[in-house]
């Protein structure tokens, strides 16, 4: 390295003593036209100082150290705290490391016009957030989903299905709450789904009703709040463990926590495959709307209980399911541009995901209280299961099992949390299609 830079201070040394080298012996006369020729070359290399300076600020310009805001760095600030959740805590690091590295990823500073940007036509990061207007994502995670959800819990104890309904409270008040802001109706419908905790439901239905294109019946153009939704909607994904403890702690009694419910019935193969097909037949003609999330949804649960198609249940669960998900996080997390997410309407948008949240867990322990008031001996049900009625799958599920093995060591209810948890998945899209149905 010493080398390198006496070679590169040789050269400079000897381009700057050029003109004076070329000047010849002083012994010789005079030539004035050489003079001139000198005095001609010096302000050669004045101006190609100058054009270098120039060069160098130009370059500057381009940088993203000429081009960042404040707004920029809260933002990768933001990106950085989530990546730190995801690995230091294991707060869904599925989800928050790729969305963490996307908000550092649309919030690096750039010269608008050279198709980086996730909003400027024809970029790469453009292309790849087109599943995310498009509603093409959310789908296909549903599809994955599907293929690795068992349903055995649900089939044996149906009634538990009605804790997920529950839940969906917090769609329904979220709703009500946006509208009561001064969003307008697609927008408050978008932000509403947030109170179902699922993500992928989410960004479906805010990119049918909120992406920014839609107008309404006055010419006036919705907002895109497809990237406060979505960020705000995994958020409080993975901050189950964090959320939903207190609220039961507080509204449920030490023991009607140590309530301990039966084993649940052994479910045949059978029901297994006819379930899937019965169940799509049902919430779709309930909720026509949401047929993209929910024939993938049941599709994908056929395609592992079918017994002949293992292969692409495997695909479906793991390495599509992989894929959907990298381009989905990281592409939600690119779409959160300082200059779009940093505004009032993500703020309020982040307060009504809190607050919705707490009303979906609250509606679930609440109505699993009610529901033991016409349960006799051991059919009742320990309440803290109602928790799990918001479809933040498998987390609120094992938030609701450690909580009662706090309890007591002994009481295992992860198998019977699973059926209202993933009655909540189905539950938020039956709401989302049918906001949608209203709404679009």
């Amino acid at each position: 390295m010493k080398k390198l830079f006496i070679i590169f201070g040789a050269i400079a040394l000897l381009l700057l003593l050029q003109p004076i080298l070329s000047m010849g012996s002083l012994a010789e006369p005079i030539n004035f036209a050489s003079m001139d020729a000198l005095v001609q070359g010096a302000d050669d290399t004045d101006s190609s100082v100058s054009g270098a300076f120039q060069g160098l600020k130009r370059f500057y310009s381009f940088t993203g150290f000429a081009n960042a805001t404040s707004g920029n760095l809260i933002m990768i600030v933001i990106g950085i705290i989530f990546i730190y959740l995801g690995i230091k805590y294991d707060y869904e690091p599925l989800l928050l490391i790729p969305i963490g590295a996307g908000v550092i990823i649309g919030n690096v500073p750039f010269v608008a016009g050279n198709q980086t940007g996730i909003y400027e036509s024809g970029s790469v990061l453009n292309y790849l957030y087109f599943g995310v207007v498009k509603g093409i994502y959310p789908p296909l995670i549903f599809l994955g989903i599907g293929a690795m959800t068992d349903f055995s819990s649900l089939i044996a104890n149906p009634k538990l299905m009605l804790l997920g309904a529950a839940a969906q409270i917090g769609v329904f008040a979220t709703f009500l709450g946006a509208l009561y802001l001064g969003f307008n109706l697609p927008e408050a419908g978008a932000i509403g789904i947030i109170g179902g905790a699922d993500g992928p439901t989410a960004i479906f239905l805010s990119s049918k009703l909120a992406n920014g294109v839609n107008l309404l019946a006055d010419g006036t153009t919705v907002k895109n709040l497809i990237g406060p939704i979505a960020i705000a909607a995994y958020s409080y994904m993975a901050l189950v463990p964090v959320i939903q403890p207190p609220l039961m702690r507080l509204l449920i009694s030490k023991e009607d926590r140590k309530i301990r419910m039966k084993p649940p019935r052994a479910v045949s193969q059978k029901e297994k495959m006819i379930f899937p097909v019965i169940a799509l037949l049902l919430t779709t003609f309930i909720s026509p709307s949401a047929l993209p999330l929910l024939g993938m949804l049941f599709f994908g649960n056929l395609l592992k209980e079918s017994g002949r198609t293992e292969r692409l249940a495997d695909t479906a669960r793991t390495k599509l399911i992989d894929i959907v998900t990298i381009l989905l996080g990281v592409t939600v997390g690119a779409s959160t541009q300082a200059d779009i997410f940093i505004t009032k309407d993500s703020l309020l948008i982040f307060g009504l995901g809190a607050i919705s949240f707490v009303i979906a867990t609250m509606g679930g322990l609440l109505f699993a209280k009610f529901m033991n008031r016409f349960l006799k001996g051991d059919n009742k049900i320990n309440p803290l299961i109602g928790a799990a009625g918001v479809s933040a799958v498998p987390d609120s599920a094992r938030v609701v099992n450690a909580e009662a093995l706090k309890s007591d060591p002994h009481n295992y209810l992860l198998m019977h949390a699973m059926a209202p948890n993933v009655s909540g998945v189905i539950g938020s899209a039956i709401a989302a299609g049918i906001i949608l149905s209203f709404l679009s």
